[in-house]
């Protein structure tokens, strides 16, 4: 049986050029998550989405999140704990940097306590939206365990990594630690 996966966008959704459609378009087991306004998240919203993805997923999966989903998945983390295998988490913003946009101010303040699932934090040594101590916290709060990748901005379209084989290998590794067929 294949693992499946939902894949979990930042606000505005992720483009054509950004590696999560790239994984999509390559990869059937890849869904997207559809909350009901990419431009003006709202936690609850994106709560409630993430849920009914969840219950339509054919087994338990691994979360696949860039930016402000990390968050959502911190904050969703007890609604969802027991129905996924774990979180891949890309970009973790930090709600008090200045580059935060107020759009997505529900999704600020996430829980610093251990997420109850398996989760791997990938970072990016100079992403605009959070600083590496930054990442490194809510990795330790989360229990989380955190690979930083060199300087590739905010790990998204604009970061011209294309399908981003180097991502596709951290999952994988990620998912054979969790016991997971490979990906």
């Amino acid at each position: 049986r294949m693992t499946s996966f939902i894949t979990l966008p930042g606000i505005g959704s992720s483009g054509e050029t950004h590696w999560q459609t790239h994984w999509e378009a390559s990869d059937p087991c890849f869904t997207r998550f559809h909350p009901s306004d990419w431009d003006k998240p709202g936690l609850a919203d994106w709560q409630d989405a993430l849920e009914r993805q969840i219950e339509r997923s054919p087994s338990p999966p691994v979360l696949v999140a860039h930016s402000f989903a990390c968050l959502l998945v911190a904050h969703a983390a007890e609604r969802v704990t027991g129905r996924v295998k774990g979180a891949f988490l890309v970009a973790v913003p930090d709600p008090a940097s200045a580059a935060f946009p107020a759009a997505a101010a529900s999704f600020a303040n996430p829980p610093r306590r251990p997420l109850p699932f398996p989760a791997l934090i990938v970072a990016s040594a100079n992403d605009p939206y959070a600083a590496p101590a930054y990442v490194k916290a809510r990795a330790g709060e989360w229990h989380a365990g955190c690979v930083e990748i060199g300087p590739c901005g905010h790990i998204n379209g604009a970061s011209g990594l294309g399908i981003w084989e180097k991502g596709r290998m951290l999952l994988a590794a990620f998912c054979a630690g969790l016991g997971l067929p490979s990906v």
